[in-house]
Parts: C-alpha cells; sequence; structure tokens
C-alpha cells in the first residue's frame, strides 16, 4: 500500500472536466485507489464520490493506492493533478 500527499495544482481545482479525467486514470489500474482529503474518504474511480470533495487549486490530498500496480497508479495521479500530464 502506498499513501502520498499531493498538492493539487490545477488552475481551477478538481471541477467537473478534471475529475472526469482523474477518475478515468484511476480507473485504468487495478489497484484499488481512494482519496483523502479533509474529513473524506472516496472511491477515485467513483465520479459521483470524487465531485462531493469539491478540492481546489493549491489544496493537498492523500492518494492511497493498493494493489499489484500501486507506484504506477499513484505516479500518474500526481502527474494530473499538478498539471504535468493531460489526457489526450
Amino acid at each position: 500500500m502506498i499513501k502520498k500527499s499531493i498538492e493539487i495544482k490545477l488552475p481551477n481545482g478538481l471541477e467537473a472536466r478534471p475529475v472526469a479525467e482523474l477518475v478515468q486514470i484511476a480507473s485504468k489500474y487495478d489497484s484499488v485507489i481512494h482519496i483523502e482529503a479533509q474529513t473524506k474518504k472516496v472511491n477515485a474511480k467513483s465520479i459521483m464520490g470524487m465531485m462531493t470533495l469539491k478540492l481546489h487549486s493549491g489544496e493537498s490530498i492523500e492518494v492511497v493506492a493498493d494493489g499489484t500496480d500501486e507506484e504506477n497508479a499513484v505516479s500518474e495521479i500526481e502527474n494530473y493533478l499538478q498539471g504535468v500530464k493531460t489526457l489526450a
């Protein structure tokens, strides 16, 4: 299991489109992936769960992944949240 603190650097935070893209990224992996923010913990593969977090640029979250591809999952999620990588 990996747990990593990541700061959101997307200009508009996690509004509808970025949430959808993040869910797409998380869904590519077999690992169980959760996002922890404030007092909430949600499944990163659930668009409805992710929308409830209402995350903004500059906020920090914890990404928790557990499974055979956990390292790759956390790395790609971190790159996305930091604006390094976007979906085509």
